[in-house]
């Protein structure tokens, strides 16, 4: 999966893909339920560090790939949504991007 940059893109999208349904959906809720903000602290800052990394990711899989901008626009918006990623890959690992 490392050994291209659509493996490296697909591995970085799953592994952003989870910190942000973390965040989502566990650090968030201990803080507007739990008053203990102290989890969207750390798990906010993997996954802003998580999602640059994706970034970087993208930024080769569409240089190396010759993607349009309007091809890698769909996984960019793609890891703006929970679960995003994930519905993704899928095309990515196909080829249909």
């Amino acid at each position: 999966m490392l050994r291209t940059p659509i493996g490296r893109l697909r591995l970085a999208g799953m592994i952003e893909g989870l910190s942000f349904l973390a965040l989502v959906f566990v650090a968030m809720p201990r803080k507007y339920v739990w008053d203990d903000p102290t989890w969207v602290s750390h798990v906010g800052m993997v996954h802003g560090l998580l999602f640059i990394l994706f970034c970087f990711a993208l930024a080769e899989a569409k240089s190396r790939e010759d993607w349009s901008i309007r091809q890698a626009l769909l996984p960019f918006v793609a890891s703006l949504i929970p679960f995003g990623p994930f519905l993704v890959d899928g095309r990515l690992k196909s080829g249909r991007i």
